[in-house]
């Protein structure tokens, strides 16, 4: 079992291969990729040094599974490449999310629409997957109408480069800017580009990408998206309404048998998601839930997760064990 892992010194990358060794991920042959300034240099894994190589010298390795996580660029060019040589490409950008002929895949939600067909695999936006693994179950049993989601995203989100520049303004240092304002002490209502419509295109991926997932057009979603000085996770602010109106009882006993979903919800003791708490850890954890006074079929919740683990590196590889189970690859 050959893997490669295009984009290995980045963040992202970085996690993929602390996920592989945490699961015991069986492969025989790592293949680390990256850009040319990193190729000759290498990485440790399991103890044992792995060279960095090109996306051409990885091409010629013939590789069974390969991880993307190099930007949308990279995954356009070079993903079909790999696939065509019969790879079977997970992708962690945004370049198929989208595609009508790509599957958008979180595995405890759609893994089974995967077939021996699907050689380009998308991996959600962060932010969409641990909104769609609270809602996946509670659209099963309820049948959600409307989702208003407003984010407040970790800068790891970003990359380093927002790591950064968050450490060299606690310094009181100057140096390269991520973002076009200070991120120190405060919030930036402003997540990827701008589009025509005035949202971003992190608030439209959630809305596209969470229909996509849930299978379900009529699912409509309003999202904001924010950007705070967190490292630990993104965290979302979600009214859901639904068709009928539902307990809050029902709806905790739903994520409480969810696989994935770690409900974390007592006002008595102040226990509720934050993201020091999920921090390194693959579960999407739930709480605040409560009934909308002002709308008699809405719920509020909040939810939290590592952006880094399941909201991409934890779920690519999910999405890789689960190829191998059924025999796909």
């Amino acid at each position: 079992m050959r893997i490669a892992i295009v984009g290995a010194t980045g963040m992202v990358g970085q996690v993929i291969l602390e996920v592989l060794q945490e699961r015991n991920f069986p492969l025989t042959e790592l293949i680390p990729v990256a850009s040319e300034r990193s190729v000759g240099k290498s990485i440790v894994f399991k103890k044992k040094e792995y060279p960095i190589v090109s996306l051409q010298a990885a091409l010629k390795k013939k590789p069974d599974i390969a991880l993307f996580s190099a930007g949308g660029d990279t995954s356009l060019l070079w993903a079909p490449r790999f696939a065509e040589i019969g790879t079977r490409v997970i992708d962690n950008s945004s370049a198929w999310r989208m595609d009508a002929t790509k599957k958008l895949i979180v595995p405890e939600i759609n893994a089974n629409q995967l077939t021996k067909e699907d050689y380009i695999i998308a991996n959600p936006n962060c932010s969409t997957v641990q909104l769609v693994m609270v809602l996946s179950p509670l659209h099963q049993r309820f049948k959600v109408r409307r989702v208003i989601v407003s984010t407040y995203q970790s800068i790891t989100g970003t990359g380093v480069k927002a790591v950064r520049q968050l450490e060299n303004e606690m310094q009181s240092k100057k140096g390269e800017m991520a973002y076009p304002y200070p991120i120190h002490q405060n919030a930036i209502p402003h997540c990827d580009v701008f589009l025509e419509n005035d949202y971003t295109k992190e608030e439209m991926k959630l809305t596209q990408e969470t229909k996509k997932i849930l299978h379900d057009e009529n699912v409509l979603v309003s999202a904001t998206a924010v950007r705070i000085p967190v490292v630990g996770g993104h965290s979302e602010s979600v009214n859901v309404e639904f068709e009928n109106a539902v307990s809050v009882g029902d709806i905790k006993a739903v994520l409480q048998e969810t696989p994935g979903v770690q409900l974390k919800d007592n006002p008595d003791v102040n226990a509720y998601p934050m993201p020091v708490f999920a921090r390194g850890k693959d579960e999407v954890f739930v709480g605040r839930i409560r009934a909308d006074h002002s709308h008699s079929h809405a719920i509020n919740m909040w939810i939290v997760a590592d952006n880094l683990r399941k909201g991409a590196a934890t779920n690519a590889v999910q999405i890789a064990e689960y190829l191998i189970a059924q025999n796909l690859v």
